[in-house]
C-alpha cells in the first residue's frame, strides 16, 4: 500500500484481490500480519459503494469507538453497537462488538456483509462461542470478512465454511509491510548517565539512547505497568517536555499528567476511556511519546504501533488468575514493532530471561469444548413456537459447528426420572473443582478480622496505627511519620496527649551583619525548585536568598507541598537557623478503612479459605448416582429443559443471554420475594469481577439466590461455585452510590479499584439492562416488568448516549517527537 505525494493509497495486489472476490460474492478469509492494512480492505470497498449494510465487528469497546472516531472523522455515516451505547444502528456501516449481533443470527437475520476482525476470538475460552455461532448461523445473504494475522491454519476455517455450503477463499499475505529484528537489551552500548538506576530503567535508557524508540513495554498487571511506568518517568528526564494544554492536565490527572509532559504513559483497563482514547492513544500514535508501559492482557486491544516492543514476563493476570502468555498472545504483542511508512525495520527487545521473538507463533484454531447453552436452548424454543422437533433443531445447529464431528448435546438418549432430582451433580467438568481464590482479610479497630478494603486517601491525624497488639492514634507513635524525607522527628504537645511532628530547617542568617535577607538551606532549596519545574516547566530557577517577610507570607503557604503535607505549627530559630515544627494532622495517607469506619495504616493481613457455601455438593454425591456429563442432562438437572425436552420458562429466559448471567436472572425471577427495584441494581454485580468485593455492606441476594438455585455447583463457562463467572458482589452499591451522587467516585478508588474499573463496570452494567431491555418477550409477568423496569431505569439515569467529547491534539502534538537519547 504505497503512499503518493498527494497522499493517495495505492492498495497492495493482496489487498486488490480480496475486494475481488467480496465483489464477486465470495466470503473472504484474510490472513496478513499486524499493520500489514487488513482493514483498509473494508475501507476499499466502502469506498467501492455499498449496496447493502456492512457490520464491522472487533474484539473489545475500546477498539470499537476508536474505528467508530476515525470513520467519522472521514465523512462516513456510521453507527454503533457495544452492548452500552448503540445509536444509529441503521446506518450504512456499524461498528460493534459481535455479541451483540448474535440475537438477529439466532432468528435468522443478518447484514449484508459482515466482518469479524480478529478472528482468532474463536478460539477464545470465553467468547469463542459467540464468534462460532455468529458464523455458523449468517444467513446465505450475509457475506463474510474474515480478518486476521495470528491463526495458523486459516485454510481450516475456509474448509469449515465450505463444508456447512459458503463459498469461501482464503487470501494469505506473509510478508510485513516492516521486517523486524530481534535485539538483545544487554548487547546495546552503555552511553547513558551512570546516575540512572535500577533494571528495567538502565536497559530502556540504552534502547532510547540507541535510537530504538518510541518503545511499547508490556507488563504483567496493572500496578506492575503503572510503578514501571512512574520508574521510567523519574530516571529518564528529558529537556523536551510534552506541552499539554490546561484541558488535558485536568483530564490526566496527577501523576499521569507529570508522566505524559515527560513523554512517557501507561496504559491498561483501569484508565478511563477520555484518558485512554483521548490521551494516551492518540498521543502514541502521533510519535509524541517515548514509552508506553501497557498491560499483556490488552494486547489486542491496542490499536497503536511503536518501533519496539518489550515484553517484561511470561506470566499475567487475568480475572484473577495467573496464566502464562500464549505464543499468539506473543505474536499480537511482537507484531506492534514498526510502524507503516516510518520506521523501516521494527524491533524486538530482549532482556536475559525474558520472552523472545522465537517464542511467538500463530494460533492453530480450534473450537472449545461443547456447544453453546443459551444458542441451543433458543433454538429449541423457536422449534417449538413453529411447531417441530426441538431436538431435531439442536441436531441442525450442531451438524454446522466448527468440528469434523458433530458435537453431541446428548437431547436423543435423554430418559429423566420423575424421581430425579433437578439439582447437578458436582462439578461436571472432569471431577476436578477449580482453584478458588484465597480471600485477604485484616484485623480491624475492634479485634476482629473482616474482608479487606481497599486503601482510600484519609488525614494523618484521623487514622490508626497498630503497634505492641494494639491500635493507638497515627501521630501518638513516631512510626507513623519515619517515612517522611524532611527534618527530625519532635514531640508537639508537652501534656501527656503526645503528638509528634517534623522538625524543618528553612533557613540561615548571613553571619555578615546588616544583610537584610536569609538563605535556604539546600534541601528546601531543592525541594522549591523541583516543584516549580514540576508545575511550571521552563520558569527560571527561584533564587536562594529572601527577605524575611517573603519567607513567611510566600513559603511558609508552601510548606505543605514541600514537605509531604506538613503544616506551620510554629517557628523557632536557633544557632543562626530558622526552623518550622510542623504538624501533619492534615497531611494525606493511604489507609484502609475498616466496617466501624477507622481509617487502618498497617492492618495486620491474612489469607483465608472461603468458607464453603452450604454442602449441596456433598449432598447430591451421598446418593452413590453417576456422574452425567452430557449437556442435555445437566440442562435437565438445573431446570432448563423439561421431561419433553422442551425449554421450561427458566431455560428460555437463560436462552436470551450470554454465558451464566441468564441463569442468575432466570433464578432471581424464581423467586417471587426479590424485588425488582433491587434486583435492577443487583444486575450490576453480574460481570464486576473480583475488584468490588471489598465493598460488600448488604446480603449479596442475587448471589445467594443463584447459589440456592443451581446447588453452589459449577460447569465451566457458565457456573463457578453456583454463581456466574465473572460475578462480583460489591459492585452494585459501589454503583448505586456513584450514579446517586458522581462526585463519590474518589471515595471508592484505591489500589485495586480504579476509576477505570468503576466507569467499565457501569458500562457493563447498562448493557445488561440494554440487554434485558432488547431481549424477546417470553410468557411471564415477573420477566415482563422487568423489562419494563429496566426501560424506565436507562432512560433516567442514563442520559447521554453519545461517546463523551475529547480533547484534540494541539498542532505541535501532531507533528512528531524525534528526540533521542534518554
Amino acid at each position: 500500500m504505497e503512499g503518493l505525494a498527494t497522499g493517495l493509497k495505492i492498495p497492495d495486489i493482496w489487498q486488490q484481490e480480496a475486494v475481488s472476490h467480496l465483489q464477486s460474492g465470495k466470503d473472504v478469509v484474510v490472513h496478513a500480519p499486524t499493520g500489514a492494512g487488513k482493514t483498509y480492505i473494508f475501507e476499499l470497498l466502502v469506498r467501492a459503494g455499498l449496496r447493502r449494510q456492512a457490520i464491522y465487528t472487533v474484539p473489545t469497546r475500546a477498539l470499537a469507538n476508536d474505528k467508530l472516531a476515525e470513520w467519522r472523522a472521514k465523512g462516513w455515516n456510521v453507527g454503533i453497537a457495544t452492548g452500552d451505547v448503540s445509536e444509529k444502528t441503521e446506518a450504512p456501516v456499524v461498528v460493534a462488538t459481535l455479541e451483540t449481533q448474535k440475537s438477529k443470527f439466532l432468528r435468522g437475520e443478518g447484514p449484508g456483509l459482515l466482518v469479524i476482525d480478529e478472528y482468532q476470538m474463536l478460539a477464545d475460552p470465553s467468547r469463542g462461542m459467540n464468534y462460532e455461532l455468529a458464523i455458523a448461523l449468517a444467513p446465505p445473504g450475509t457475506q463474510l470478512l474474515l480478518l486476521s494475522g495470528s491463526v495458523a491454519n486459516p485454510d481450516r476455517l475456509v474448509r469449515w465454511l465450505q463444508n456447512i455450503g459458503r463459498e469461501a477463499v482464503l487470501v494469505n499475505h506473509r510478508q510485513r509491510p516492516v521486517p523486524q529484528e530481534e535485539l538483545q537489551m544487554e548487547g546495546l552500548p552503555d552511553r547513558i548517565p551512570s546516575g540512572i538506576r535500577g533494571f528495567w530503567p538502565r536497559l530502556i535508557a540504552r534502547a532510547l539512547a540507541a535510537d530504538l524508540g518510541p518503545i511499547l513495554v508490556f507488563a504483567p498487571q496493572r500496578i506492575a505497568a503503572e510503578e514501571l511506568a512512574m520508574k521510567l518517568s523519574s530516571a529518564l528526564p528529558t529537556a523536551d517536555w510534552l506541552e499539554l494544554t490546561p484541558e488535558q492536565r485536568k483530564l490526566a490527572g496527577d501523576p499521569l499528567a507529570k508522566m505524559l509532559r515527560n513523554r512517557i504513559a501507561y496504559h491498561h483497563s483501569g484508565l478511563g476511556y477520555p484518558q485512554r482514547a483521548g490521551l494516551v492513544e492518540p498521543l502514541a500514535k502521533a510519535g509524541q511519546l517515548r514509552v508506553v508501559v501497557a498491560t499483556t492482557g490488552l494486547a489486542a486491544g491496542i490499536n497503536f504501533c511503536m518501533r519496539s516492543v518489550v515484553v517484561t514476563e511470561r506470566e499475567y493476570r487475568h480475572g484473577g488468575r495467573s496464566q502464562l502468555v500464549r505464543p499468539d498472545e506473543l505474536l499480537q504483542m511482537f507484531g506492534r514493532a514498526g510502524r507503516r511508512g516510518l520506521d523501516e525495520k521494527g524491533y524486538v527487545l530482549v532482556a536475559p530471561g525474558k520472552p523472545r521473538l522465537a517464542e511467538a507463533r500463530p494460533l492453530q484454531l480450534m473450537r472449545q469444548a461443547g456447544p453453546d447453552w443459551p444458542s441451543f436452548l433458543a433454538v429449541m424454543h423457536q422449534a417449538v413456537i413453529e411447531g417441530e422437533s426441538p431436538v431435531k433443531a439442536a441436531d441442525g445447529l450442531s451438524v454446522r459447528l466448527f468440528t469434523d464431528q458433530p458435537i453431541r448435546s446428548g437431547l436423543r438418549r435423554l430418559k429423566p426420572s420423575k424421581k430425579e432430582k433437578t439439582v447437578a451433580q458436582p462439578n461436571l467438568n472432569g471431577g476436578h473443582r477449580k482453584p478458588v481464590q484465597k480471600i485477604k482479610e485484616m484485623l480491624n479497630s475492634h479485634g476482629q478480622w473482616e474482608r479487606q478494603r481497599p486503601r482510600v486517601k484519609v488525614k494523618l491525624g484521623d487514622s490508626m496505627l497498630y503497634k505492641e497488639g494494639g491500635w493507638v492514634s497515627s501521630l501518638k507513635v513516631p512510626e507513623s511519620l519515619e517515612g517522611v524525607p524532611h527534618g527530625n522527628l519532635c514531640r508537639l504537645d508537652a501534656d501527656e496527649n503526645k503528638r509528634y511532628g517534623r522538625i524543618v530547617p528553612l533557613a540561615t542568617f548571613p553571619k555578615e551583619e546588616g544583610h537584610d535577607r536569609v538563605l535556604l538551606v539546600k534541601s528546601l532549596y531543592r525541594s522549591l525548585r523541583e516543584l516549580q519545574q514540576a508545575e511550571s516547566p521552563g520558569r527560571k530557577a527561584p533564587q536562594r536568598a529572601w527577605h524575611l517577610d517573603k519567607l513567611e507570607s510566600v513559603l511558609l503557604p508552601m510548606l505543605p507541598k514541600l514537605t509531604h503535607g506538613g503544616r506551620l505549627n510554629e517557628l523557632v530559630e536557633a544557632n543562626g537557623t530558622i526552623s518550622a515544627r510542623l504538624d501533619y494532622t492534615e497531611a494525606t495517607v493511604l489507609a484502609r478503612m475498616d466496617a466501624h469506619g477507622r481509617a487502618l495504616l498497617n492492618p495486620p493481613v491474612r489469607e483465608v479459605e472461603p468458607p464453603d457455601f452450604p454442602s449441596f455438593a456433598e449432598m447430591a454425591a451421598a446418593e452413590d448416582e453417576s456422574a452425567r456429563s452430557t449437556p442435555a442432562e445437566v440442562w435437565y438437572r438445573l431446570g432448563l429443559i423439561n421431561d419433553r425436552k422442551r425449554p421450561t420458562r427458566r431455560g428460555i429466559v437463560f436462552s436470551f443471554f450470554n454465558h451464566g448471567e441468564g441463569l442468575a436472572i432466570a433464578a432471581a425471577l424464581g423467586d417471587e420475594s426479590y424485588l425488582l427495584e433491587d434486583l435492577i441494581y443487583d444486575l450490576a454485580n453480574l460481570r464486576a469481577g473480583h475488584r468490588f468485593e471489598s465493598f460488600v455492606n448488604t446480603s449479596n441476594r442475587l448471589g445467594d439466590v443463584c447459589r440456592l438455585a443451581y446447588g453452589g455447583l459449577s460447569y465451566s463457562g457458565y457456573l463457578e461455585h453456583g454463581v456466574p463467572p465473572n460475578y462480583g458482589c460489591g459492585a452494585s452499591e459501589v454503583l448505586a452510590a456513584v450514579l446517586d451522587n458522581s462526585k463519590r467516585k474518589n471515595e471508592f478508588v484505591g489500589n485495586d479499584l480504579h476509576a477505570g474499573d468503576i466507569e467499565r463496570a457501569i458500562l457493563e452494567w447498562r448493557s445488561v439492562l440494554n440487554h434485558v431491555c432488547f431481549a424477546p418477550d417470553a410468557d411471564w409477568d415477573r420477566w415482563m416488568d422487568l423489562k419494563d423496569m429496566a426501560r424506565v431505569f436507562i432512560a433516567s439515569n442514563f442520559h447521554v448516549n453519545d461517546l463523551p467529547e475529547l480533547p484534540g491534539l494541539t498542532p505541535a502534538q501532531t507533528r512528531r517527537y524525534e528526540g533521542r537519547g534518554w
